[in-house]
């Protein structure tokens, strides 16, 4: 793959073989952040669990100190009081029934993530086909299958994101923008590898966090030592 010449500046700055401490990782990434926009600053974390079984899958949901950056936009099914309840808590789409056709037939999806009360979880199911793959189906685990939508609306809003192991055993997950300092990068990156620690399955034997890497949008990847986590 050909890089560009601001892609191997900042390549040069990074030793491929060296595991970097979490705040020499985070201050390299911000460095070799040089595209023209806001980049995105990034975690991946490839796993030892084997996500075919169930007893070694990880899914779950941490609330960045410093939030992502990005602005948030969340889909409430709700019916009722929950209706009125949504949208006092900043919800930008609310509904039942009638989204069904919307997101189904005329594929909306202006939405980064979708809360349900439980009681609206038959109606959401039926978008299984659509929401599965992209990652937006509501979820218990992630807390977002609940009656407690405000609280739900305020976290995602807050800077709340999901982790899950991909089909590979690896975690994606964004922990804010180049724009943010040194300090709130790693305070967020803190928070999100305090919960993953807590995830580890029980059932897996052997080396949980294989590698770390982070990485901003357009940047190269900086390796960060395990031995911590």
């Amino acid at each position: 793959m050909k890089h560009g010449k601001k892609y191997n500046e900042a390549a040069k700055l990074i030793d491929r073989g060296t595991q970097y401490e979490a705040a020499e990782a985070i201050s390299l990434v911000k460095k070799s952040a040089t595209a023209k926009f806001d980049e995105t600053i990034e975690v991946h974390i490839r796993t030892g669990c084997d996500g075919r079984h169930a007893e070694q899958q990880i899914r779950g949901a941490v609330v960045l100190p410093n939030g992502t950056g990005k602005t948030v936009k969340v889909l409430v099914f709700a019916k009722g009081d929950k209706i009125n309840e949504a949208e006092a808590a900043g919800a930008d789409f609310v509904g039942g029934d009638e989204l069904i056709p919307k997101i189904q037939n005329d594929g909306w999806l202006d939405f980064d993530v979708v809360v349900a009360t439980p009681d609206m979880m038959g109606v959401v199911g039926r978008l299984g086909k659509v929401l599965g793959p992209k990652g937006l189906m509501p979820n218990p685990k992630a807390g977002t299958v609940t009656m407690d939508v405000t609280k739900a609306v305020n976290d995602i809003k807050a800077g709340k994101i999901e982790y899950r192991l991909d089909k590979s055993n690896i975690i994606h997950v964004p922990v804010g923008k180049a724009s943010f300092s040194e300090e709130q990068l790693q305070q967020n990156f803190d928070a999100l590898m305090e919960a993953i620690g807590k995830a580890k399955p029980s059932a897996l034997k052997g080396q949980y966090l294989k590698s770390i890497t982070l990485t901003s949008t357009m940047g190269p990847g900086v390796k960060v030592s395990t031995a911590k986590y």
